[in-house]
């Protein structure tokens, strides 16, 4: 027997849930088909050039128009991926065992708590991250020819989170909140949603919050009527654009013209530059490392709290 096979309570909970493990397998297969036929596809009609020498994607392209509908689907699949992890962590493997007392079968087994818990979760967290790190692979077969494009901004939501490490980090995050909740609950389908319910705040609080870990950079320039004057260097994320009065003072709002009315155009204030704050595309690793180190810090806590509930309640 090779040196490399699984036994004891790893051999166990793989033969428990080996209907799921070649369920992850073939969605890895099925996406590589995919997004690589459809990649394939799309080089058969080759990109085409304007006068100036920028580079365009003809109308009668299907294949990219294909890649690009799968692409926006893989964004929104993968991205709450961390959400049926942590329900199954918690449900099915988790929570159903309790619930129905079939753990104690393997406690006869000279085996301890810890040991039947830790293994489950070792196995499980191995399981998701190596499905989740190829279907993210596969996912950058489709990202380097659709980045930079409408709805594959690196700052939008998904494609953030997956071609960087904070996927991994809310995965983690997902697995121990599944083993602190399945014990706590011991009911499977509400372990379940209750573990989702956790990730899901977690992942729409740090959405909503992570543009502020660091400072933004601001751009300022002569206001200009109608128009803007202002272009960041780079490709970057806006945060806010808008006017400054002589006081210096900012005012939401675009640009006022000579002869706007007055329901357009504040005529006590003095505008005389506008300014625009935005995030160079450099913060995305540090934005990246700052958010995956807060979510390992909850998962870590999530865990230590699993383990402790688990050892108060069998000694």
């Amino acid at each position: 027997m090779s040196t490399l096979a699984l036994k004891g309570p790893y051999w166990v909970t793989v033969r428990q849930y080996r209907r799921t493990l070649w369920l992850a397998t073939a969605a890895v297969a099925v996406s590589l088909a995919v997004i690589g036929g459809l990649r394939i596809w799309d080089a058969q009609t080759p990109d085409r050039y304007f006068e100036d020498g920028m580079r365009y994607v003809p109308h009668d392209n299907a294949g990219y128009g294909w890649l690009r509908f799968v692409m926006e689907y893989a964004s929104g699949i993968l991205v709450v991926l961390p959400l049926l992890i942590g329900a199954f962590v918690a449900g099915p493997l988790v929570a159903r065992e309790l619930e129905s007392g079939t753990y104690k079968l393997s406690l006869t087994q000279s085996i301890s708590p810890t040991h039947w818990l830790g293994s489950k979760l070792l196995t499980a967290g191995a399981a998701a991250l190596a499905t989740v790190w190829l279907l993210t692979a596969i996912y950058w077969i489709g990202w380097v020819r659709v980045d930079g494009s409408s709805q594959f901004h690196w700052a939008d939501r998904g494609p953030y989170e997956i071609t960087g490490p904070a996927l991994t980090g809310y995965v983690l995050l997902a697995v121990a909140v599944g083993a602190l909740v399945g014990q706590l609950v011991r009911r499977t389908l509400v372990a379940m949603a209750v573990t989702g319910g956790i990730v899901g705040v977690v992942l729409l609080a740090l959405g909503a919050f992570r543009w502020d870990f660091l400072p933004v950079r601001t751009l300022t320039g002569p206001a200009v009527p109608n128009a803007s004057a202002l272009m960041m260097p780079e490709p970057g994320l806006i945060m806010e654009q808008g006017l400054l009065s002589a006081t210096g003072q900012r005012m939401p709002g675009w640009f006022c013209a000579s002869d706007a009315p007055p329901t357009d155009c504040r005529t006590d204030v003095k505008v005389t530059t506008e300014y625009l704050d935005y995030h160079p595309e450099s913060h995305f690793w540090p934005t990246q490392l700052i958010e995956t180190g807060i979510v390992l810090a909850f998962a870590a806590l999530a865990l230590f709290a699993a383990f402790r509930v688990l050892r108060a309640r069998h000694p």
